[in-house]
Order: structure tokens, then sequence, then C-alpha cells
């Protein structure tokens, strides 16, 4: 096993007039699981792809334990990666393409058997060894995927959005199987995705990134809790945190005529304006004329909870306002309904630049 460590790592395109990760420097300690995380074009692929060595490192430098990594080609990495495609051989056996990289590096049959049946057990693929790739489900030719690397016993995983193929249900079962091998396993892993639930649910640490550029580095609670900025606030969270702009008072933030409370020490640290940030369980449906009034346009009914989408109308808040209530409740399409924010959990941003105040 093995640490990551990227020291101002960069990749700049040919032709293109900025970098596509202008630097990152970023630690994955020994045994972690590590997602990277952010919308599509953010940098997160390139910088796996700077890892496994399928892109040029234009400056700075990648380290996997001691070794300085930067210029050595993917084979000397001691890393295996797992595609978004699978990338099976479909005329092979699943016992064939696990075994193939090994077999490629001349590895007795003997012990090629003993590592394939091995890794087959971990992933329930043992009654599988003899089809072929086309007989399998999503979910089982990811495990495929997975297999092949495990046999290899290498320092990292690399895992590039490998779930984008399944459908949902076989995407919620697959992630909990990958997080529960990788930690059966203990090694290094370095996970790409750009869904957010996936990255809350299956890292031990998660980036965020944002054009090339990492924005939080922390854990699955922590950036849930305490967003350093507005855009991980905007982005970590489904249903996301509602963003509101308003007028600052002497107690607040006064959004129509409803004042959120803020306390005066984090309302004077902002320089040009004051953004509050609300998640959707953090509203309570109130009773009589207290609170911001929302016409509710959409009701999710999930069972136990509800959430009520609507427009307050009022300058400065979303288009969706997002409040979750109890589950059966007699919420009607069209009926204004009023919301309190919990005063513990209301999330204070700097309007020009995006930072937290509180």
């Amino acid at each position: 096993m093995a640490t990551v460590r990227f020291d101002k790592a960069q990749r700049w395109y040919p032709g293109a007039d900025k970098p596509a990760v202008p630097g990152i420097d970023l630690q994955v300690e020994d045994g972690e699981f590590m997602v990277l995380v952010g919308p599509s074009g953010c940098g997160k692929s390139t910088t796996l792809r700077m890892l496994a060595g399928l892109e040029e490192v234009n400056s700075g430098n990648i380290h996997i334990g001691d070794r300085d990594v930067t210029s050595l080609t993917p084979k000397d990495r001691d890393i295996a990666m797992v595609f978004q495609n699978y990338a099976l051989y479909p005329h092979m056996s699943v016992a064939d393409n696990m075994a193939f990289a090994l077999k490629m590096a001349k590895m007795p049959a003997d012990e090629r058997k003993q590592r394939v049946a091995e890794a087959a057990k971990i992933l329930g693929l043992t009654d599988f060894l003899d089809r072929k790739p086309r007989a399998l489900s999503g979910g089982q030719r990811q495990r495929v995927a997975m297999g092949r690397a495990i046999v290899r016993n290498p320092q990292v995983f690399l895992m590039d959005e490998p779930l984008s193929n399944l459908d949902a249900k076989m995407r919620v079962q697959t992630r909990t199987d990958i997080a529960k091998i990788q930690r059966d396993l203990g090694v290094t892993t370095v996970y790409v995705t750009h869904d957010q639930i996936e990255a809350m649910t299956m890292g031990d640490r998660v980036a965020v990134m944002n054009l090339g550029v990492l924005q939080q580095v922390d854990t699955p609670l922590n950036l849930y809790d305490r967003p350093i900025n507005l855009f991980v606030a905007g982005f970590i969270g489904s249903p996301a945190m509602n963003l509101l702009e308003g007028e600052v008072t002497a107690d607040g933030v006064r959004i129509g005529d409803y004042t959120v409370p803020v306390s005066r020490e984090v309302l004077d640290r902002a320089t040009n304006g004051i953004v509050v940030g609300i998640r959707p369980e953090h509203w309570t449906i109130a009773e009589g004329d207290e609170g911001l009034p929302f016409e509710v346009t959409v009701v999710e009914e999930l069972g136990a909870d509800a959430y009520f989408y609507g427009r307050s109308g009022v300058e400065g808040t979303p288009d969706n306002l997002i409040v979750r209530g109890g589950g059966r409740r007699s919420v009607q399409k069209g009926q204004t309904l009023r919301a309190v924010a919990d005063p513990e959990r209301v999330h204070v941003f700097d309007k020009e630049t995006g930072d937290r105040l509180n």
C-alpha cells in the first residue's frame, strides 16, 4: 500500500488558452478511499489520468509512496485502473479477462489461477468464471473489471466513473460493494465521479473540484455541514441547498417580509453583499404569518418525508425553493406555505468572494 501525493501537478493541453488543471496539491493517505467530484469539465478525470500516466504532467510532480512517478510509464507505476466502459475482452472468459495482465507479466499458471479464484470469491464471481462478458449483467461486468485490478495487488486503485453505465438500482448496490471491497482490501483508492451522492456515500474524504482547482477536501459530513464556499454549498447535497440573497439589517438578512437571523459579527465580515444558504431539512413549515411565503409547485412524496418545491416571488430567492416536510402532510400544488429557517443551521457566504463567513 502507499500514499499518493500531487505536488503542484499541472496539465496544459496544447493550443488551450489556460490549463485544464492549473496545479493541484493533494495527498491521499495510505489505504484511504479518496473521491474526486465535480461537474463535467472540472478536471477530475484529467487529474486521475495524470496519476495513471495517461496524461502528461507539464509541471509539478506526482509521488506514489516514496517514488516520484511523474515521468514513469503507466506499467511502471504499480497502479490498476477500472474504466467507465469496463474494457473487457469479449472473446475471453471472465477468468481469462481477470488473469490477462498476470499472463502478460509471465506469472506461473498456478499462481494466476489462485489469484483469480481469490478475487472471484471476494467479488461473488466464482460461478461465472467460465462465462463470456456478453453473458453477464452490467454490474457483473464491472465486478470483472474490478477483479482484473485486484489480482494485480497494486499499490493504488484508480476508478474513473465506473458506475455511470449502470441503472439506478444496480448503481446503488455496486457502489456499496466497491466501498466494502476497498475497506476489506485496504488499498489506497482514487475514485472519480460527477455524482455527489456517490462521493458522499463512498469516500473517506472527498475532494471537490471546479475549473481544475480544488475547492475543498474534507470528510463527507464536514462538506455537508460546513461548505467552504458558495460552489461547494451549491454542489454538495441532494436536493440542493437553497441560496438566497437579501438586504442586510441590524439582526439578520431580510428577504421579502422575513428576516433570516444572522449575527452582526458575521454580517460585518462581508465585503459586498450576503448570500444565506439553508438546506431543505433546516426549514420548518410555520403556521400563521411568520416565515418566508412560497407557492407550492411540486410535491415529492417519499413516504417518511416529502419535499415541497415552490416559488416565493421575492427578489433574490431561487426559482425553486425546496423545503422538506413530514410525509403524508396534506399539501397541494398551488397552496401557499410559510417556511422558517433554523437559525443554528444557516450558512452565510460573502456574495462577492463566495467565501464562508460563519
